[in-house]
């Protein structure tokens, strides 16, 4: 999608260079290479923050429709994430996992308006989040049957996301 909004936030001056040169690197060998790169580029952001408290203040301002905690400790962030469709929990619960495979609502609000609203579900008028968060194990269980979904559905990256963690 030529308007999603891809933003890290993250306390490490080095992680943040690491990260824009392989993101670089990775929507070159996209399909969908021009569509990536024009999200990126219009709206993609690295933000560096000075703690993780931070990170969170904005994430809970930005309200995402996926956050991606990628962090050691993922369930300590989580009790500060407040505004998130959904939530997926290290580095083995990418986003085209909860996308495709482990049964939470694909149906995610999106443009910040999970300050205020929900994945659709039954409990519609209960604000809330989705939270996932799998063992390697886990993972390497799912890992292909994800990518090919991300496959069928056209989104090599997510595919991508899981297969560079399944090495």
């Amino acid at each position: 999608d030529e308007l999603a909004s891809s933003i890290l936030l993250t306390t490490s001056k080095r992680m943040a260079e690491a990260v824009a040169n392989e993101v670089s690197r990775q929507i070159k060998k996209l399909k969908r290479e021009a569509i990536a790169k024009k999200s990126i580029d219009e709206y993609g952001a690295i933000i560096i923050t000075k703690d993780l408290k931070e990170a969170a203040d904005i994430a809970n301002r930005i309200a995402p429709e996926h956050l991606e905690l990628f962090v050691k400790k993922p369930f300590e962030v989580l009790k500060k994430i407040k505004n998130a469709g959904a939530i997926f929990l290290g580095q083995n619960t990418p986003e085209a996992l909860g996308d495709y495979m482990a049964g939470t609502n694909h149906t995610l609000p999106t443009g910040g308006t999970a300050r205020f609203s929900s994945p659709i579900g039954v409990e519609d008028f209960i604000k809330r989040s989705s939270v996932l968060a799998f063992s390697k194990k886990g993972l390497e269980k799912l890992g292909k049957d994800v990518m090919r979904f991300a496959d069928i559905e056209g989104l090599e990256a997510h595919g991508k996301s899981v297969g560079i963690r399944l090495k």
